[in-house]
């Protein structure tokens, strides 16, 4: 995020529309074989250590790219945007970018939040990393995973504290639609995102109880920190959390979306998950009451089964059709996505994500059609960037799009 304000939206009543922008991380892959490749750091610097004029991160209102803990891997940062449409575009511009950056060293840059060959990642050789290597072993080792992080504007730590309290009952539902890394070191996992089940290690990975006030959410986090365990707050690696580093809600629990449009959707969800989180903790609304644990378990079963099987309602935590915990969702937001001029779109990529499914889907059907998973890596590929064709199989389990028609629930 490279500004910050908010900007007048008619309809909101008593608020204006909340600025939002993302980040995604992006696997480095071969072109031929879709093996991954260790070339991050030479694909911002150069060979000579100078970053390449047409590869260069963006100021002002574009896209940048940066470092993440692994050679294989980069992440393209958008600028903050006031509208769906904007945000759309800088996820189109950021991954053109990262993908400019990974051509220029032999790569390409594919949105996939797991290898589904196997590899064995290289380390970025920063201080940070190296100690942290030293501290967490294996976990950093294999570590090797790309998310999908949303954040979204608030006013004062306070009311970010009290959206964090409203959405975190939603927030197994975005894993669900975001699901896109069944596969894990050369075989199928058995899970829609396996991704959430190899960060769920890092020792504050997950749902948090409920916090009662930004001077609660900081004692919190105070004590994780006192205890040692973790290197510096960076490691605070909450679902959902307060940025360290601008005014905002941070939502980091999806996978990083195969498709543009599934993640441009799931970040217009969050916004509106956190404009209406805000609305009733002004409104003095209870937050509902759901352990941890039990969110863990939905979280659990959002990575198991992605949207094609049950998830765990939002409100009672019972199971139901991912279809209905998507309805709910829809329904939670659909007046602050109506408000904003958000609700067509929404709908109709959600619907679309019902029917034909998730990353995960598109990973295994190709998987199932070519009986390889090279295959697999470069039809992301090309979908990452818009470009792959249909691999001719109709979709599967019981899709039910017109549940999602704009205007019900």
């Amino acid at each position: 995020m490279n500004k910050s304000g908010n900007m007048p939206h008619a309809g909101l009543t008593g608020h204006r529309a909340r600025t939002f922008g993302v980040e995604e991380e992006f696997l480095l892959v071969d072109p031929g074989t879709g093996q991954t490749l260790p070339r991050a750091e030479l694909s911002l610097n150069g060979p000579d250590g100078v970053p390449s004029p047409d590869i260069r991160p963006s100021v002002g209102d574009g896209p940048a790219l940066t470092l993440e803990v692994k050679e294989e891997q980069l992440e393209a940062v958008g600028p903050v945007c006031s509208t769906l449409g904007e945000l759309t575009s800088a996820i189109l511009a950021g991954r053109s970018l990262a993908d400019d950056a990974a051509r220029s060293v032999g790569a390409r840059a594919v949105a996939l939040a797991t290898s589904p060959l196997p590899v064995a990642s290289t380390l970025v050789p920063s201080p940070r990393y190296l100690h942290m290597a030293t501290r967490f072993g294996l976990t950093l080792k294999e570590q090797l995973t790309c998310g999908f992080h949303v954040h979204v504007r608030v006013e004062s730590g306070d009311e970010g504290v009290g959206a964090l309290n409203r959405i975190r009952v939603w927030l197994p539902v975005l894993l669900a639609l975001s699901a896109n890394s069944p596969f894990w070191q050369g075989a199928d996992s058995g899970y829609a995102s396996f991704r959430y089940q190899a960060w769920s290690r890092w020792p504050t990975s997950g749902p948090t109880e409920l916090f009662g006030s930004e001077r609660a959410y900081r004692a919190h986090v105070g004590s994780l920190l006192a205890t040692g365990v973790l290197l510096d707050e960076g490691m605070v690696y909450f679902d959902a959390r307060l940025s360290r580093t601008h005014p905002t809600v941070e939502v980091r629990i999806a996978d990083v979306c195969m498709e543009s449009a599934h993640a441009a959707a799931i970040a217009a969800i969050v916004r509106a998950l956190v404009e209406r989180g805000a609305q009733e903790w002004a409104d003095r609304v209870p937050a509902p009451q759901v352990s941890a644990p039990e969110l863990r378990l939905a979280a659990w079963q959002a990575s198991q089964s992605g949207v094609e099987g049950s998830l765990l309602d939002p409100l009672t935590n019972t199971p139901c059709p991912a279809t209905e915990a998507v309805q709910a969702l829809l329904a939670h937001v659909r007046p602050v996505l109506a408000a904003m001029g958000d609700e067509e779109q929404v709908t109709a990529e959600l619907a679309r994500i019902i029917a034909f499914g998730s990353g995960a889907r598109r990973q295994r059907q190709v998987m199932m059609d070519s009986q390889s998973l090279s295959a697999v890596v470069l039809d992301a590929v090309e979908r990452t960037h818009g470009s792959a064709k249909p691999t001719g199989r109709k979709p599967r389990g019981k899709a039910r799009p017109s549940a999602l028609r704009p205007g019900q629930g």
